[in-house]
């Protein structure tokens, strides 16, 4: 047992900490409440807008110290060819490329990019195409958005 101890002891002096230590009013949440996110042009861009304002915030200090800039490259490709060249399943892709900017000098903190892929069967029901690849889409912008966060926030922690 003792054994067992040992490394758990020696762990916590590594100087590993939770990132998200103190809640809403820790230093990576109110970092992160510092962002405004610009506008994203297209739905996919509004869908990954509204993922990352629920997430950060849009800039709810009282001033905010960073913007969010990003621009999205979205690809719906058919795959499954039948003989009679009927697409039998898509790959829908969002790729984001953002950058994070310091309001104050001008400087860019962050830039990187995230990206998420979804694929979905074609059915012979068109309704019920379009309603998965909107859900697709939402699900990758989601996806999206909590890379970007995570990336965000440790970027954030980290000394400028």
């Amino acid at each position: 047992m003792l054994a067992l101890c040992l490394p758990l002891a020696a762990l916590g002096g590594c100087g590993l900490a939770p990132m998200y230590a103190g809640g809403s009013q820790g230093a990576v949440a109110r970092g992160l409440s510092d962002v405004q996110v610009s506008s994203i042009e297209g739905q996919s861009g509004w869908i990954v807008r509204n993922a990352l304002v629920d997430r950060l915030g849009n800039g709810a200090g009282a001033a905010p110290r960073y913007r969010l800039d990003v621009r999205l490259d979205e690809r719906l490709q058919g795959l499954g060819l039948l003989a009679d060249d009927a697409v039998t399943r898509e790959r829908r892709t969002l790729r984001a490329r953002y950058q994070l900017v310091d309001l104050g000098s001008g400087k860019i903190l962050l830039d990187a990019t995230a990206a998420a892929d979804a694929g979905i069967d074609i059915v012979s029901s068109e309704y019920a195409v379009i309603a998965a690849e909107q859900t697709a889409l939402e699900n990758i912008a989601r996806e999206v958005a909590g890379q970007m966060v995570t990336r965000i926030a440790t970027r954030l922690q980290q000394p400028r």
